[in-house]
């Protein structure tokens, strides 16, 4: 018996010694934000829905665990979603949305059904690819676009007065804000990702860093809702057109550029995941980039 249990337990570390850690690869795109508008701000709006074909023609070539949207799908109208959400649908993959300022700005009445014809459950949400926990934050939780009830109006208003003092280049009516519950929620994710071993990576519209014009309203207390986990890893966000990057206490914020900028280039990424790194493969404007999982 002595024997058969021996050699059980060493077939199972020999099985935990060989065990190999299987790569996976995402689709990224941000800002497709399509409307039948003219040309503003170098944002060439018609072009959107042939640049969405294109990317989903090139992200298809792979098998991707999922693609996201980084947030501004559409704008303006909700029209605007029958000219790219039968595109987005050709995905061969799971596929993500993020919710943007720019995909609220359809009307009052029109917000919930976004939402839903998205494929939205929950506005905020996490979901998991091997021993990572990815959290989609929701930046228009509190915000002058994005709400849908008097109660979210309220504490919209109550933040943005409670900041205003404080002379924060940020806190512009185009961004946003997380409420003290989705504060919570995402409290108990970080909770659920240690208790799992699982690093974490963050999808919002709104950038934390770099400090700019851009950022989510209450970055400093999702700053410290996260600061007590190491676990924390990445922050890919869209809503700054121009991209961006820095590294700060091991985590790397990645802004990825918006595909509706420029008259003749588009901008999306496909991104490998493996055990320490994650390749960032940049397509047209996008730069591709090495991320070092520390």
């Amino acid at each position: 018996m002595k024997k058969i249990l021996i050699l059980f337990c060493f077939a199972s570390f020999l099985g935990c010694a060989t065990k190999t850690y299987a790569p996976f690869k995402i689709g990224v795109i941000a800002d497709c934000q399509y409307c039948d508008c003219e040309v503003k701000w170098g944002r060439f709006y018609k072009k959107s829905p042939q640049r969405l074909k294109d990317a989903i023609a090139e992200l298809n070539k792979d098998s991707l665990a999922y693609t996201i949207h980084l947030g501004d799908f559409i704008d303006q109208k909700m029209s605007s979603l029958d000219s790219v959400l039968p595109t987005w649908k050709n995905l061969k993959s799971t596929s993500y949305h993020v919710l943007g300022n720019h995909d609220f700005d359809v009307g009052q009445t029109n917000k919930e059904k976004l939402i839903e014809k998205l494929n939205l459950k929950n506005r905020y949400y996490s979901f998991i690819k091997d021993d990572w926990r990815f959290i989609v934050l929701d930046g228009n939780d509190l915000s002058f676009y994005g709400t849908t009830t008097k109660e979210k109006e309220q504490q919209t208003d109550s933040l943005f007065n409670q900041l205003k003092d404080k002379n924060l280049p940020y806190l512009k009516k185009w961004n946003g804000g997380l409420s003290n519950k989705q504060l919570a929620w995402i409290t108990s994710e970080l909770e659920k990702a240690t208790q799992q071993n699982q690093k974490v990576g963050f999808y919002c519209h709104f950038p934390i860093y770099p400090v700019s014009n851009d950022n989510l309203w209450n970055r400093e207390q999702f700053l410290a809702t996260i600061k007590p986990y190491k676990n924390v890893k990445l922050f890919f966000n869209g809503h700054n057109h121009a991209g961006a990057y820095e590294f700060v206490d091991n985590v790397h914020y990645v802004t990825f550029k918006g595909m509706v900028d420029t008259e003749n280039t588009s901008a999306f990424a496909k991104a490998k995941f493996t055990k320490d790194t994650v390749f960032i493969k940049g397509f047209e404007r996008e730069p591709s980039r090495k991320l070092i999982i520390q």
